[in-house]
Protein backbone atom coordinates (compact mmCIF):
# COMPACT_ATOMS: atom_id res chain seq x y z
CA UNK A 1 0.00 0.00 0.00
CA UNK A 2 1.17 3.53 -0.77
CA UNK A 3 2.66 5.31 2.22
CA UNK A 4 3.37 8.93 3.15
CA UNK A 5 6.97 10.08 3.78
CA UNK A 6 6.24 9.43 7.47
CA UNK A 7 5.32 5.80 6.68
CA UNK A 8 1.62 6.47 7.26
CA UNK A 9 -0.71 4.37 5.15
CA UNK A 10 -2.64 6.47 2.66
CA UNK A 11 -6.37 6.01 3.00
CA UNK A 12 -8.73 6.78 0.13
CA UNK A 13 -9.84 9.94 1.93
CA UNK A 14 -6.23 11.04 2.45
CA UNK A 15 -5.42 10.55 -1.23
CA UNK A 16 -8.43 12.62 -2.31
CA UNK A 17 -7.61 15.34 0.22
CA UNK A 18 -3.97 15.50 -0.97
CA UNK A 19 -5.17 16.22 -4.48
CA UNK A 20 -7.78 18.72 -3.31
CA UNK A 21 -5.08 20.65 -1.45
CA UNK A 22 -2.82 20.74 -4.51
CA UNK A 23 -3.63 24.08 -6.11
CA UNK A 24 -2.09 23.09 -9.44
CA UNK A 25 -4.66 20.34 -10.18
CA UNK A 26 -8.06 21.14 -11.69
CA UNK A 27 -10.41 18.86 -13.59
CA UNK A 28 -13.73 17.20 -14.37
CA UNK A 29 -15.32 13.90 -13.41
CA UNK A 30 -17.59 12.07 -15.86
CA UNK A 31 -18.92 8.80 -14.45
CA UNK A 32 -21.53 6.55 -16.04
CA UNK A 33 -22.89 3.29 -14.66
CA UNK A 34 -21.78 3.11 -11.03
CA UNK A 35 -22.82 6.56 -9.82
CA UNK A 36 -20.44 9.38 -9.03
CA UNK A 37 -18.45 7.24 -6.66
CA UNK A 38 -15.01 8.67 -7.40
CA UNK A 39 -16.20 12.29 -7.31
CA UNK A 40 -17.95 11.56 -4.01
CA UNK A 41 -14.61 10.65 -2.43
CA UNK A 42 -13.26 14.08 -3.36
CA UNK A 43 -16.35 15.91 -2.12
CA UNK A 44 -16.27 14.03 1.20
CA UNK A 45 -12.54 14.68 1.69
CA UNK A 46 -13.10 18.46 1.77
CA UNK A 47 -11.67 21.28 -0.31
CA UNK A 48 -13.13 19.87 -3.53
CA UNK A 49 -13.89 23.35 -4.91
CA UNK A 50 -10.16 23.79 -5.45
CA UNK A 51 -9.99 20.66 -7.62
CA UNK A 52 -13.35 19.91 -9.28
CA UNK A 53 -14.53 22.08 -12.14
CA UNK A 54 -17.50 19.84 -12.99
CA UNK A 55 -19.03 16.42 -12.36
CA UNK A 56 -21.45 14.72 -14.72
CA UNK A 57 -23.39 11.45 -14.99
CA UNK A 58 -25.17 11.18 -18.34
CA UNK A 59 -27.05 7.96 -17.58
CA UNK A 60 -29.76 8.31 -20.20
CA UNK A 61 -28.51 7.05 -23.57
CA UNK A 62 -30.08 9.94 -25.46
CA UNK A 63 -28.32 12.48 -23.25
CA UNK A 64 -25.09 10.50 -23.37
CA UNK A 65 -25.20 10.29 -27.16
CA UNK A 66 -25.92 13.99 -27.42
CA UNK A 67 -22.82 14.78 -25.36
CA UNK A 68 -20.36 12.15 -26.55
CA UNK A 69 -21.82 10.93 -29.85
CA UNK A 70 -23.55 7.65 -30.65
CA UNK A 71 -21.90 4.42 -29.52
CA UNK A 72 -22.46 0.75 -30.30
CA UNK A 73 -21.26 -0.21 -26.82
CA UNK A 74 -21.51 2.09 -23.85
CA UNK A 75 -19.18 0.11 -21.59
CA UNK A 76 -16.19 0.09 -23.91
CA UNK A 77 -12.70 1.47 -24.40
CA UNK A 78 -13.86 3.67 -27.28
CA UNK A 79 -16.58 5.24 -25.16
CA UNK A 80 -14.16 5.93 -22.32
CA UNK A 81 -11.61 7.59 -24.61
CA UNK A 82 -14.31 9.72 -26.21
CA UNK A 83 -15.45 10.87 -22.76
CA UNK A 84 -11.91 11.72 -21.67
CA UNK A 85 -11.13 13.69 -24.81
CA UNK A 86 -14.44 15.57 -24.85
CA UNK A 87 -14.23 16.65 -21.21
CA UNK A 88 -10.56 17.57 -21.41
CA UNK A 89 -11.10 19.70 -24.52
CA UNK A 90 -13.95 21.54 -22.78
CA UNK A 91 -11.64 22.36 -19.88
CA UNK A 92 -9.03 23.85 -22.15
CA UNK A 93 -11.57 25.78 -24.21
CA UNK A 94 -13.37 27.29 -21.23
CA UNK A 95 -10.62 27.67 -18.64
CA UNK A 96 -7.31 27.60 -20.53
CA UNK A 97 -6.86 31.36 -20.42
CA UNK A 98 -8.66 31.91 -17.11
CA UNK A 99 -6.48 29.40 -15.20
CA UNK A 100 -3.00 29.60 -16.81
CA UNK A 101 -1.24 28.21 -13.72
CA UNK A 102 -3.41 25.09 -13.51
CA UNK A 103 -2.67 21.68 -14.95
CA UNK A 104 -5.92 20.17 -16.19
CA UNK A 105 -7.28 16.64 -16.01
CA UNK A 106 -10.40 14.77 -17.03
CA UNK A 107 -11.36 11.60 -15.21
CA UNK A 108 -13.99 9.23 -16.62
CA UNK A 109 -15.43 5.80 -16.15
CA UNK A 110 -18.13 3.79 -17.90
CA UNK A 111 -19.14 0.82 -15.77
CA UNK A 112 -21.65 -2.00 -15.63
CA UNK A 113 -22.35 -3.14 -12.07
CA UNK A 114 -24.20 -6.26 -10.97
CA UNK A 115 -27.85 -6.18 -12.09
CA UNK A 116 -30.70 -6.56 -9.63
CA UNK A 117 -31.33 -9.99 -11.15
CA UNK A 118 -29.03 -12.09 -13.26
CA UNK A 119 -25.35 -13.13 -13.32
CA UNK A 120 -22.53 -10.96 -12.02
CA UNK A 121 -20.86 -9.64 -15.18
CA UNK A 122 -19.69 -6.42 -13.54
CA UNK A 123 -16.88 -4.66 -15.36
CA UNK A 124 -15.89 -1.28 -16.70
CA UNK A 125 -13.33 1.10 -18.18
CA UNK A 126 -11.68 3.77 -16.06
CA UNK A 127 -9.20 6.42 -17.15
CA UNK A 128 -7.59 9.81 -16.66
CA UNK A 129 -6.25 12.32 -19.19
CA UNK A 130 -3.94 14.82 -17.53
CA UNK A 131 -1.25 17.44 -17.92
CA UNK A 132 2.03 16.93 -16.12
CA UNK A 133 2.87 20.62 -16.57
CA UNK A 134 1.30 23.64 -18.21
CA UNK A 135 3.38 23.30 -21.39
CA UNK A 136 3.28 19.67 -22.59
CA UNK A 137 0.29 17.98 -24.23
CA UNK A 138 -1.72 15.65 -21.93
CA UNK A 139 -1.00 12.01 -21.27
CA UNK A 140 -3.50 9.23 -20.58
CA UNK A 141 -3.75 6.18 -18.35
CA UNK A 142 -6.72 3.87 -18.68
CA UNK A 143 -7.60 0.40 -17.45
CA UNK A 144 -10.25 -2.29 -17.55
CA UNK A 145 -11.52 -3.74 -14.29
CA UNK A 146 -13.85 -6.49 -13.13
CA UNK A 147 -15.79 -6.22 -9.89
CA UNK A 148 -16.33 -9.36 -7.81
CA UNK A 149 -18.40 -8.08 -4.86
CA UNK A 150 -21.82 -9.70 -4.62
CA UNK A 151 -23.81 -6.46 -4.32
CA UNK A 152 -23.83 -3.50 -6.69
CA UNK A 153 -23.52 -1.13 -3.71
CA UNK A 154 -20.18 -2.68 -2.76
CA UNK A 155 -19.11 -2.69 -6.40
CA UNK A 156 -19.84 1.02 -6.67
CA UNK A 157 -17.79 1.64 -3.54
CA UNK A 158 -14.89 -0.37 -4.98
CA UNK A 159 -15.00 1.56 -8.27
CA UNK A 160 -14.78 4.83 -6.32
CA UNK A 161 -11.68 3.64 -4.48
CA UNK A 162 -10.05 2.37 -7.67
CA UNK A 163 -10.75 5.68 -9.43
CA UNK A 164 -9.22 7.66 -6.57
CA UNK A 165 -6.15 5.41 -6.60
CA UNK A 166 -5.74 5.92 -10.34
CA UNK A 167 -5.97 9.70 -10.09
CA UNK A 168 -3.49 9.81 -7.20
CA UNK A 169 -1.12 7.47 -9.04
CA UNK A 170 -1.24 9.54 -12.23
CA UNK A 171 -0.26 12.70 -10.33
CA UNK A 172 2.29 11.39 -7.85
CA UNK A 173 3.53 7.96 -9.02
CA UNK A 174 3.70 8.38 -12.80
CA UNK A 175 7.50 8.21 -12.83
CA UNK A 176 7.26 4.84 -11.04
CA UNK A 177 4.69 2.97 -13.16
CA UNK A 178 5.15 -0.38 -11.42
CA UNK A 179 4.50 1.25 -8.06
CA UNK A 180 1.51 3.03 -9.60
CA UNK A 181 0.09 -0.32 -10.71
CA UNK A 182 0.54 -1.86 -7.26
CA UNK A 183 -1.16 1.16 -5.66
CA UNK A 184 -4.35 0.58 -7.66
CA UNK A 185 -5.50 -1.94 -5.04
CA UNK A 186 -4.74 0.29 -2.05
CA UNK A 187 -7.65 -0.13 0.38
CA UNK A 188 -8.99 -2.92 -1.87
CA UNK A 189 -8.20 -6.60 -2.48
CA UNK A 190 -8.03 -8.73 -5.61
CA UNK A 191 -11.13 -10.52 -4.30
CA UNK A 192 -13.06 -7.29 -4.90
CA UNK A 193 -11.41 -5.80 -7.98
CA UNK A 194 -9.44 -7.36 -10.83
CA UNK A 195 -7.49 -5.08 -13.18
CA UNK A 196 -6.93 -7.13 -16.33
CA UNK A 197 -5.65 -4.46 -18.73
CA UNK A 198 -3.82 -1.16 -18.38
CA UNK A 199 -2.36 1.27 -20.89
CA UNK A 200 -0.06 4.29 -20.50
CA UNK A 201 -0.12 6.70 -23.44
CA UNK A 202 1.20 10.16 -24.27
CA UNK A 203 4.40 12.20 -23.99
CA UNK A 204 4.93 11.33 -20.32
CA UNK A 205 5.10 7.60 -21.09
CA UNK A 206 7.09 7.31 -24.33
CA UNK A 207 9.67 5.08 -22.62
CA UNK A 208 7.08 2.65 -21.25
CA UNK A 209 6.37 -0.71 -22.91
CA UNK A 210 2.74 -1.51 -22.12
CA UNK A 211 3.38 -5.23 -22.49
CA UNK A 212 5.68 -5.12 -19.49
CA UNK A 213 3.14 -3.07 -17.54
CA UNK A 214 0.46 -5.68 -18.19
CA UNK A 215 2.83 -8.48 -17.23
CA UNK A 216 3.25 -6.60 -13.94
CA UNK A 217 -0.52 -6.87 -13.39
CA UNK A 218 -0.11 -10.66 -13.36
CA UNK A 219 3.11 -10.61 -11.39
CA UNK A 220 1.54 -8.57 -8.58
CA UNK A 221 -1.77 -10.43 -8.52
CA UNK A 222 -4.04 -7.68 -9.88
CA UNK A 223 -5.15 -10.25 -12.45
CA UNK A 224 -4.30 -13.87 -13.17
CA UNK A 225 -3.73 -13.64 -16.92
CA UNK A 226 -3.10 -11.16 -19.73
CA UNK A 227 -3.36 -11.74 -23.46
CA UNK A 228 -1.36 -10.42 -26.41
CA UNK A 229 -2.46 -10.35 -30.05
CA UNK A 230 -0.24 -11.73 -32.85
CA UNK A 231 0.85 -8.11 -33.38
CA UNK A 232 2.09 -7.98 -29.78
CA UNK A 233 -0.64 -5.65 -28.55
CA UNK A 234 -2.36 -6.12 -25.21
CA UNK A 235 -5.78 -7.67 -25.82
CA UNK A 236 -8.81 -7.82 -23.53
CA UNK A 237 -9.49 -11.54 -23.00
CA UNK A 238 -13.26 -11.10 -22.86
CA UNK A 239 -13.21 -9.58 -26.36
CA UNK A 240 -10.76 -12.06 -27.88
CA UNK A 241 -12.43 -15.19 -26.46
CA UNK A 242 -16.09 -14.23 -26.72
CA UNK A 243 -18.11 -17.12 -28.22
CA UNK A 244 -14.95 -18.75 -29.61
CA UNK A 245 -13.66 -22.27 -29.23
CA UNK A 246 -10.13 -22.30 -27.76
CA UNK A 247 -7.07 -24.36 -28.68
CA UNK A 248 -4.11 -23.66 -26.41
CA UNK A 249 -0.60 -25.05 -26.04
CA UNK A 250 1.50 -24.49 -22.91
CA UNK A 251 5.24 -24.16 -23.25
CA UNK A 252 8.33 -22.05 -22.65
CA UNK A 253 8.52 -20.91 -26.31
CA UNK A 254 12.11 -19.80 -25.78
CA UNK A 255 12.02 -19.67 -28.74
CA UNK A 256 8.99 -21.17 -30.48
CA UNK A 257 10.09 -24.30 -32.36
CA UNK A 258 8.84 -26.35 -35.28
CA UNK A 259 7.67 -28.92 -32.72
CA UNK A 260 5.41 -26.30 -31.11
CA UNK A 261 3.92 -25.47 -34.50
CA UNK A 262 3.53 -29.14 -35.47
CA UNK A 263 1.74 -29.80 -32.17
CA UNK A 264 -0.76 -26.98 -32.73
CA UNK A 265 -1.24 -27.79 -36.41
CA UNK A 266 -1.95 -31.49 -35.88
CA UNK A 267 -4.02 -30.96 -32.75
CA UNK A 268 -5.95 -28.25 -34.59
CA UNK A 269 -6.71 -30.63 -37.48
CA UNK A 270 -8.39 -32.99 -34.99
CA UNK A 271 -9.97 -30.21 -32.96
CA UNK A 272 -11.89 -28.71 -35.88
CA UNK A 273 -13.42 -32.12 -36.64
CA UNK A 274 -15.30 -32.09 -33.33
CA UNK A 275 -19.05 -32.11 -34.12
CA UNK A 276 -19.72 -29.25 -31.69
CA UNK A 277 -17.33 -26.98 -33.59
CA UNK A 278 -19.13 -26.93 -36.92
CA UNK A 279 -19.26 -23.30 -38.14
CA UNK A 280 -17.63 -22.11 -34.90
CA UNK A 281 -14.80 -19.58 -34.76
CA UNK A 282 -11.59 -20.89 -33.16
CA UNK A 283 -8.85 -18.91 -31.43
CA UNK A 284 -5.40 -20.54 -31.20
CA UNK A 285 -2.90 -19.43 -28.58
CA UNK A 286 0.35 -20.22 -26.84
CA UNK A 287 0.35 -19.98 -23.04
CA UNK A 288 3.34 -19.28 -20.79
CA UNK A 289 3.03 -19.47 -17.02
CA UNK A 290 4.61 -16.95 -14.68
CA UNK A 291 6.46 -19.91 -13.12
CA UNK A 292 8.16 -20.42 -16.48
CA UNK A 293 9.06 -16.73 -16.86
CA UNK A 294 10.52 -16.74 -13.34
CA UNK A 295 12.36 -20.05 -13.70
CA UNK A 296 15.75 -18.38 -13.21
CA UNK A 297 14.61 -16.12 -10.35
CA UNK A 298 13.55 -12.59 -11.27
CA UNK A 299 11.74 -11.98 -14.55
CA UNK A 300 14.00 -11.02 -17.44
CA UNK A 301 11.78 -8.47 -19.20
CA UNK A 302 13.91 -8.46 -22.33
CA UNK A 303 13.59 -12.22 -22.59
CA UNK A 304 9.81 -11.92 -22.04
CA UNK A 305 9.52 -9.44 -24.93
CA UNK A 306 11.62 -11.71 -27.14
CA UNK A 307 9.17 -14.56 -26.55
CA UNK A 308 6.12 -12.40 -27.25
CA UNK A 309 7.65 -10.98 -30.42
CA UNK A 310 8.82 -14.32 -31.79
CA UNK A 311 5.45 -15.97 -31.02
CA UNK A 312 3.79 -13.20 -32.99
CA UNK A 313 5.50 -14.47 -36.14
CA UNK A 314 3.34 -17.63 -35.92
CA UNK A 315 0.11 -15.62 -36.17
CA UNK A 316 -1.20 -16.90 -32.82
CA UNK A 317 -2.22 -15.17 -29.61
CA UNK A 318 -0.10 -15.40 -26.45
CA UNK A 319 -1.43 -15.78 -22.91
CA UNK A 320 0.68 -15.13 -19.80
CA UNK A 321 -0.96 -16.64 -16.73
CA UNK A 322 -0.61 -17.53 -13.07
CA UNK A 323 -2.52 -20.76 -13.72
CA UNK A 324 0.05 -23.42 -13.03
CA UNK A 325 -2.69 -26.05 -12.66
CA UNK A 326 -4.37 -26.86 -15.96
CA UNK A 327 -7.83 -27.00 -14.38
CA UNK A 328 -7.51 -23.33 -13.41
CA UNK A 329 -6.59 -22.51 -17.01
CA UNK A 330 -9.73 -24.18 -18.36
CA UNK A 331 -11.84 -22.41 -15.72
CA UNK A 332 -10.36 -19.10 -16.87
CA UNK A 333 -11.47 -19.72 -20.45
CA UNK A 334 -14.93 -20.68 -19.19
CA UNK A 335 -15.37 -17.13 -17.87
CA UNK A 336 -15.53 -15.89 -21.47
CA UNK A 337 -16.77 -18.71 -23.69
CA UNK A 338 -19.06 -21.74 -23.55
CA UNK A 339 -17.50 -23.35 -26.62
CA UNK A 340 -15.17 -26.35 -26.60
CA UNK A 341 -11.64 -26.06 -25.21
CA UNK A 342 -8.71 -28.08 -26.52
CA UNK A 343 -5.40 -28.23 -24.64
CA UNK A 344 -2.40 -29.49 -26.61
CA UNK A 345 0.54 -30.80 -24.58
CA UNK A 346 3.46 -33.19 -24.62
CA UNK A 347 3.85 -36.41 -22.62
CA UNK A 348 5.84 -34.55 -19.95
CA UNK A 349 2.96 -32.13 -19.30
CA UNK A 350 0.47 -35.00 -19.28
CA UNK A 351 2.50 -36.65 -16.54
CA UNK A 352 2.41 -33.41 -14.56
CA UNK A 353 -1.38 -33.34 -14.90
CA UNK A 354 -1.43 -36.80 -13.27
CA UNK A 355 0.93 -35.81 -10.45
CA UNK A 356 -1.12 -35.99 -7.25
CA UNK A 357 0.98 -33.39 -5.43
CA UNK A 358 -0.77 -30.62 -7.38
CA UNK A 359 -4.18 -31.52 -5.93
CA UNK A 360 -3.49 -31.90 -2.22
CA UNK A 361 -5.21 -28.55 -1.51
CA UNK A 362 -8.48 -29.78 -3.06
CA UNK A 363 -10.89 -31.67 -0.76
CA UNK A 364 -11.49 -34.21 -3.53
CA UNK A 365 -7.84 -34.51 -4.48
CA UNK A 366 -6.93 -35.50 -8.03
CA UNK A 367 -10.50 -36.62 -8.82
CA UNK A 368 -11.80 -33.14 -8.06
CA UNK A 369 -8.97 -31.65 -10.12
CA UNK A 370 -9.94 -33.68 -13.18
CA UNK A 371 -13.60 -32.89 -12.61
CA UNK A 372 -12.75 -29.19 -12.78
CA UNK A 373 -10.39 -29.61 -15.72
CA UNK A 374 -12.50 -31.70 -18.07
CA UNK A 375 -16.08 -30.62 -17.42
CA UNK A 376 -17.97 -28.66 -20.06
CA UNK A 377 -16.31 -29.93 -23.25
CA UNK A 378 -12.57 -29.92 -22.57
CA UNK A 379 -10.21 -32.35 -24.32
CA UNK A 380 -6.47 -32.98 -23.95
CA UNK A 381 -4.50 -33.56 -27.17
CA UNK A 382 -1.21 -35.33 -26.47
CA UNK A 383 1.94 -35.04 -28.59
CA UNK A 384 4.20 -38.11 -28.42
CA UNK A 385 7.74 -38.27 -27.07
CA UNK A 386 10.70 -40.48 -27.79
CA UNK A 387 11.93 -42.84 -25.10
CA UNK A 388 15.25 -40.98 -24.70
CA UNK A 389 13.43 -37.67 -24.10
CA UNK A 390 11.12 -39.38 -21.60
CA UNK A 391 14.13 -40.72 -19.73
CA UNK A 392 15.75 -37.26 -19.78
CA UNK A 393 12.57 -35.73 -18.34
CA UNK A 394 12.64 -38.09 -15.35
CA UNK A 395 16.38 -37.54 -14.85
CA UNK A 396 15.90 -33.75 -14.80
CA UNK A 397 13.21 -34.11 -12.14
CA UNK A 398 15.69 -36.04 -10.01
CA UNK A 399 18.49 -33.51 -10.56
CA UNK A 400 16.20 -30.62 -9.62
CA UNK A 401 15.30 -32.31 -6.35
CA UNK A 402 11.83 -33.40 -7.36
CA UNK A 403 10.55 -36.79 -6.38
CA UNK A 404 9.76 -38.96 -9.36
CA UNK A 405 6.34 -38.11 -10.74
CA UNK A 406 3.87 -40.42 -9.01
CA UNK A 407 2.19 -41.04 -12.37
CA UNK A 408 5.38 -41.93 -14.24
CA UNK A 409 7.16 -45.24 -13.60
CA UNK A 410 10.79 -45.39 -14.77
CA UNK A 411 11.23 -46.58 -18.36
CA UNK A 412 11.86 -50.27 -18.74
CA UNK A 413 15.44 -51.31 -19.32
CA UNK A 414 16.38 -52.46 -22.77
CA UNK A 415 13.75 -50.40 -24.59
CA UNK A 416 15.20 -48.57 -27.58
CA UNK A 417 15.67 -44.83 -27.23
CA UNK A 418 13.86 -44.32 -30.55
CA UNK A 419 10.63 -45.89 -29.28
CA UNK A 420 7.79 -43.37 -29.57
CA UNK A 421 5.74 -43.02 -26.38
CA UNK A 422 2.17 -41.90 -26.94
CA UNK A 423 -0.75 -41.41 -24.58
CA UNK A 424 -1.97 -44.79 -25.81
CA UNK A 425 1.08 -46.82 -24.72
CA UNK A 426 2.15 -44.64 -21.77
CA UNK A 427 2.47 -46.55 -18.49
CA UNK A 428 0.80 -44.97 -15.46
CA UNK A 429 1.32 -46.12 -11.86
CA UNK A 430 -1.24 -48.63 -10.60
CA UNK A 431 -3.16 -46.28 -8.28
CA UNK A 432 -3.95 -43.97 -11.18
CA UNK A 433 -4.06 -46.41 -14.09
CA UNK A 434 -7.82 -47.01 -13.94
CA UNK A 435 -8.51 -43.26 -13.88
CA UNK A 436 -6.15 -42.79 -16.81
CA UNK A 437 -7.75 -45.57 -18.86
CA UNK A 438 -11.23 -44.20 -18.14
CA UNK A 439 -10.27 -40.76 -19.47
CA UNK A 440 -8.44 -42.23 -22.47
CA UNK A 441 -11.22 -44.62 -23.48
CA UNK A 442 -13.93 -42.00 -23.11
CA UNK A 443 -12.22 -39.47 -25.36
CA UNK A 444 -11.08 -36.92 -22.79
CA UNK A 445 -7.46 -37.65 -23.77
CA UNK A 446 -6.57 -38.10 -27.42
CA UNK A 447 -3.37 -38.97 -29.26
CA UNK A 448 -2.24 -36.32 -31.77
CA UNK A 449 -2.00 -38.04 -35.14
CA UNK A 450 -0.13 -37.17 -38.32
CA UNK A 451 2.88 -35.58 -36.65
CA UNK A 452 6.22 -35.00 -38.36
CA UNK A 453 8.45 -37.50 -36.52
CA UNK A 454 11.58 -35.88 -37.94
CA UNK A 455 10.94 -32.94 -35.58
CA UNK A 456 10.82 -34.96 -32.36
CA UNK A 457 14.49 -34.40 -31.51
CA UNK A 458 14.13 -30.59 -31.48
CA UNK A 459 14.38 -28.95 -28.06
CA UNK A 460 14.45 -25.25 -27.16
CA UNK A 461 17.55 -25.68 -24.99
CA UNK A 462 19.50 -27.01 -27.99
CA UNK A 463 18.41 -24.05 -30.11
CA UNK A 464 19.65 -21.57 -27.50
CA UNK A 465 22.96 -23.42 -27.20
CA UNK A 466 23.45 -23.31 -30.98
CA UNK A 467 22.57 -19.62 -31.13
CA UNK A 468 25.12 -18.93 -28.40
CA UNK A 469 27.81 -20.93 -30.20
CA UNK A 470 26.94 -19.34 -33.57
CA UNK A 471 25.92 -22.68 -35.04
CA UNK A 472 23.54 -21.74 -37.88
CA UNK A 473 21.84 -25.14 -37.78
CA UNK A 474 19.39 -23.68 -35.22
CA UNK A 475 17.59 -21.95 -38.08
CA UNK A 476 16.23 -25.27 -39.36
CA UNK A 477 14.67 -25.96 -35.95
CA UNK A 478 12.32 -22.96 -35.85
CA UNK A 479 9.71 -21.67 -38.34
CA UNK A 480 11.23 -19.68 -41.21
CA UNK A 481 9.51 -16.41 -40.26
CA UNK A 482 10.65 -16.86 -36.66
CA UNK A 483 14.27 -17.48 -37.69
CA UNK A 484 14.26 -14.36 -39.86
CA UNK A 485 12.72 -12.30 -37.06
CA UNK A 486 15.24 -13.55 -34.49
CA UNK A 487 18.14 -12.67 -36.79
CA UNK A 488 16.76 -9.29 -37.80
CA UNK A 489 16.10 -8.23 -34.21
CA UNK A 490 18.98 -10.12 -32.60
CA UNK A 491 16.82 -11.97 -30.10
CA UNK A 492 17.87 -14.68 -27.60
CA UNK A 493 21.52 -13.66 -27.79
CA UNK A 494 21.85 -13.91 -31.58
CA UNK A 495 24.87 -11.90 -32.76
CA UNK A 496 25.11 -12.90 -36.41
Amino acid sequence: MTETPNNELLTTNRKALSINLDDTKYGTFAEIGAGQETARNFFQAGGAARTIAKTISAYDMTFSDEIYGKSKRYVSRDRLLTMLEHEYNLLEQRLGEAEPEKTFFSFANTVKTKPYKGPNDAHGWIGIRFQCNTIDPPSTIYLHARMWDESNLKQQHAVGILGTNLIYGAFYLRSQPEELIESLLDNLTSRRIEVDLIKFDGPEFTAIDNRIMNLHLVRKGLTQAVMFSPEGKVELASNALYKKAVLVERGSFRPVTKVNIDMLKCAGAQFIQEPSLMDKEIIVMAEITMNNLQASGEIDYEDFLHRIDSLGTTGNYTLISNYFEFYRLSQYFRRYTKEMIGIAMGINNLLEVFNEKYYTHLPGGILEGFGRLLRNSVKLYIYPMKQNAYRHYLEMQSIEGETTNSAAPPPSKGIADELVITCENLRIENQLSHLYQHLLQNGYIEHIRGIDESLMDIFSRDILDRIASRDDSWESMVPDKTAAFIKENRLFGYEG
